[in-house]
């Protein structure tokens, strides 16, 4: 479809846009964010920029990450994939070996609304052997760091820890014998001492280029900036820290397993225990201290980030981008802060898998609107499609995503009764999340449906997830079956299989 051709659906869409272009897209992604904002309904959160941003556009209350860990979910947003459909499950897996003629997000914007598409901060992972996808943008990535101290105490006097090695693609082979960082540190620094401040500076800049090109000759920008906190080390110059009073935090509710959940599901230790002074041991307790600072670190580092957006807000206003650009904030998936036990992410329960999104979309979203439309990650990728007059994303990767654009423009509209989502472990858990229930199947890709074992929530009458309901609600828990089954079955975890050669 030729520009020419587009503009009759962007008039549609947009009539405040410039006739010469579609629209621009900037992509805000910040890393482990789960809905503590007081847009969310929050209260202790000091949020004030992303509750503005969520008061211009439409909150998805029920938004929902296809996999809970950075890799594969930003894989998830640049494909319109879940995970099952490509088998892009870890880490370490590199796209371009297993999807080699992937057509990504920046990718089809670039090619079908001649879209100049940069990058900045985190946006694709990069460490634990990956190295992004640099194909997807027109120009090289502006990349930063993701563990960051500033105080030579945090590193056992600026010793290389074990997660900044695995973040730089360093020792990848002698993790276990690199020091431990500090799970936090609070000093009297500048915003820009750290990397947040730094990628929301380059991206004022990149905005005030973009904007000038847009003037000159109409190239619209793709521009997906990415922030790493509230990502651990929960590392924030000290006046956000202040912003908070730890005694008022809220601390977890319920520290124990589901009863009945399979030990498959269950989860101790993990990332959290790479950082100083977490315990090691996976059945070690925390104590009360720790578990309040590592709470009031979350809020902080949240309150940090969210200065860091502002000033990006503040730019696309100042330069009068606003009325011309769809803005998206989209946190990569959740975060357990205590609850169930657990810390961090890595499950297939709530707090890890639900997510803030804001989608604004000027002419389309009505300005502080919300929905409670099921959505998911790979929804993403179709919907700007749509609301760019481009066509729909049609691979060659599979697109699982369907678009949300009848929801922006009312919130009551349904296109999914449900959201999927997944985690490997020794097995594969595949989830289904309705609107009251959450069933997860755990079985190898391909075997039996007999040989699963499942667990069923119900979210109105046990929200924190105390008991797995699957031996109690036969009946719900064969019709939620029957939902999953509607999915193709999940393609293996491991490597690619490696292409035999031609006699």
């Amino acid at each position: 479809m030729g520009m020419k051709s587009l503009l009759p659906f962007a008039a549609l869409f947009f009539p405040c846009w410039l006739e010469a272009a579609p629209p621009n897209v900037l992509l805000i992604l910040v890393d482990d964010l789960k809905p503590a904002l007081g847009c969310y309904g929050d209260t202790r959160a000091k949020t004030p920029h992303m509750d503005r941003l969520a008061a211009r556009g439409m909150r998805f209350d029920l938004a929902y990450c296809n996999q809970a860990v950075c890799a594969p979910s930003r894989f998830n947003l640049m494909l319109g994939s879940r995970s099952t459909s490509t088998a892009l499950y870890g880490l370490g897996s590199r796209l371009r070996e297993r999807l080699p003629d992937a057509v990504t997000m920046p990718q089809h914007f670039a090619r079908h609304g001649g879209h100049r598409t940069e990058s900045i901060g985190k946006v694709f992972h990069i460490g634990h052997g990956n190295e992004g996808d640099p194909q997807s943008f027109s120009v090289p990535h502006f990349k930063d760091k993701v563990i960051e101290y500033l105080d030579p105490a945090s590193t056992q006097g600026g010793q290389l820890t074990r997660e900044e090695a695995l973040f730089t693609n360093q020792k990848l082979d002698q993790i276990r014998s690199l020091p431990r960082g500090t799970a936090f540190e609070a000093p009297a620094a500048g915003d820009e001492d750290y990397a947040d401040g730094r990628v929301a500076a380059e991206t004022v800049r990149r905005l005030g280029a973009a904007a000038r090109r847009r003037k000159e000759n109409g190239t619209p920008f793709f521009i997906a900036a990415g922030f790493v906190r509230p990502h651990l080390p929960f590392c924030a110059p000290k006046s956000y820290w202040d912003m908070h009073d730890p005694a008022k935090l809220p601390q977890p509710e319920f520290e124990e397993h589901p009863a009945g959940s399979p030990l498959v599901a269950r989860k101790r230790g993990g990332e959290i225990a790479a950082y100083d002074p977490v315990p090691e041991r996976d059945d070690a307790a925390f104590s009360p201290e720790l578990k309040r600072r590592l709470i009031h670190g979350y809020y902080a580092s949240t309150s940090y980030v969210d200065a860091q957006i502002g000033r990006v807000m503040d730019a696309l206003d100042r330069l009068g981008l606003a009325e011309e650009t769809l803005v998206v904030l989209w946190g990569d998936h959740g975060f357990h802060l205590g609850d169930l036990g657990i810390w961090t992410k890595h499950t297939n329960y709530e707090q890890a898998n639900r997510i803030p999104l804001v989608i604004i979309a000027p002419g389309v979203a009505k300005p502080g609107s919300s929905t409670r439309q099921l959505a998911e990650t790979v929804d993403i990728f179709p919907t700007l499609a749509a609301l760019a007059g481009l066509p729909a994303p049609s691979g060659p990767q599979p697109v699982d995503g369907v678009s949300l654009d009848p929801v922006l423009r009312d919130p009551n509209a349904r296109v999914r009764d449900h959201a999927f989502h997944c985690f490997p472990k020794q097995k594969l858990g595949r989830a289904i999340r309705t609107e009251r229930h959450r069933l997860v199947e755990w079985k190898t890709p391909g075997a039996a449906p007999e040989t699963a074992e499942i667990e069923l929530y119900d979210y109105e009458a046990d929200p924190l997830e105390r008991e797995n309901l699957a031996t109690q609600q036969p009946e719900t828990v064969a019709r939620l079956r029957a939902i999953l089954a509607r999915h193709p079955e999940a393609l293996p975890m491991g490597p690619p299989a490696k292409k035999k050669k031609q006699p």
